[in-house]
This record gives C-alpha cells, structure tokens and sequence, in this order.
C-alpha cells in the first residue's frame, strides 16, 4: 500500500535576516571615547606638554594653551592625542573658556591633516563650540591663516568670529595677566626676535 508523502513547509528564510547594526550616535561616539580618555593610559601624550590649562583671563575664564612645536605629528597615536583632548577639556568646557594656539616654530611637521581636525570637530559636542568664547593663534604663518580661513568657512562657522591671529604673545595681555599666561621660553624669545626687547611692557593693568 503506497504511502501518502506528507508536504513539509520550510521557513521563509528571507524574514528572518539578520538586523542591521544600530549606526552609532554622535553622542555614544563621545560618550564611549570620554569613558576611554578616562581610564586609558594617555601620558604619552601628557608627557609631550603641548596641551595645558595655563591661569584665566580678565573675565575669570580658563585658558587652554596648546603649542604648535611640541605637536610632533608623525610620533604620536593621534588617537590618544584626541583622547587626551577630551579629557583636559571636559571638566573646562562645562563654562566658558578661551584657547591660546600659540603656532611659533612650528613647521610641516607638526601641521595636523586636516581629516584630524574633521573628526575632532565633528566628534566633540556642542557645548565645546558654544561655550568657547575666543581661539587666539599667536605667530600665525600663511599656512595657518589658509586653514583657518578655510576650515571656519566650510567646516565650523559656527566659530568663525571667536578666532583672531595675534602677531605676538604681547597682544593676549590685553585680555589676560602675565602671571596667568605660562608658555615655553622659545616662545618669548621668538617674540622678542621679531618684535624688539622694547615690545614687552610692564603689565600695569592687573594692579
């Protein structure tokens, strides 16, 4: 006797794809780098001394120093050198707060690419760009002025107005103490080279 053949029903494996990931956020993306900046070890980057609080100016606001020279792009993780970044600056951008780019010396060497400066900006969230009040760039070169010009007017115009180039470092004591502004001696001594010994004045107006 012939058996009847029993049909068997596969499952549509075409509704059971697997999901796409998630695209992660642009604040998991920060939020996961600020939980590696605070518990990786980034003192080769530290060590270097390029970026650093240095005293507040006259309206109490931190200063944010960062030297150009001391910025050896080719031997450094610039990935830690962004992690070092965000955790100096969390604490500071909280507030309001001002940065002293100080380009003296400096050379193709320690020139940042600019996909870099892309991911930091886009990376860091609003409250670094809104509660920035002033980026000082001390020693400006054509080089500096061409990026600057460029990556605030199609990148973050947002900050456009806050950046001013500074000839010398005497320029900043208008807007903060001498004894709240610490940079490296070559810093002075370039100043002094370009500006004349008869550019630095007693700072008067903190008395």
């Amino acid at each position: 006797m012939a058996m009847d053949t029993m049909a068997v029903e596969l499952p549509d494996l075409s509704t059971h794809e697997p999901r796409p990931i998630a695209e992660e956020t642009a604040e998991e993306k920060y939020e996961r780098l600020l939980r590696r900046a605070r518990s990786e070890d980034l003192s080769e980057i530290s060590g270097i001394g390029c970026l650093y609080q240095s005293g507040v100016d006259r309206l109490g606001r931190p200063v944010v120093v960062f030297i150009g020279k001391w910025f050896p792009i080719g031997d450094i993780d610039l990935d830690k050198a962004m992690l070092y970044l965000i955790k100096l600056l969390e604490p500071i951008v909280r507030g309001d707060y001002v940065i002293a780019y100080f380009h003296t010396l400096a050379s193709s060497a320690n020139h940042p690419p600019f996909s870099w400066l892309k991911e930091v900006y886009t990376v860091l969230p609003y409250k670094y760009k809104k509660n920035l009040k002033a980026f000082y760039i001390v020693h400006p070169t054509f080089w500096t002025k061409m990026m600057t010009w460029w990556f605030t007017t199609f990148m973050a115009p947002a900050i456009k107005a806050k950046v001013h180039s500074l000839p010398g470092v005497e320029y900043l004591y208008s807007v903060m103490a001498r004894d709240q502004l610490e940079v490296p001696a070559f810093v002075t001594e370039y100043d002094m080279t370009i500006n004349g010994l008869h550019y630095f004045q007693p700072d008067t107006s903190s008395t």
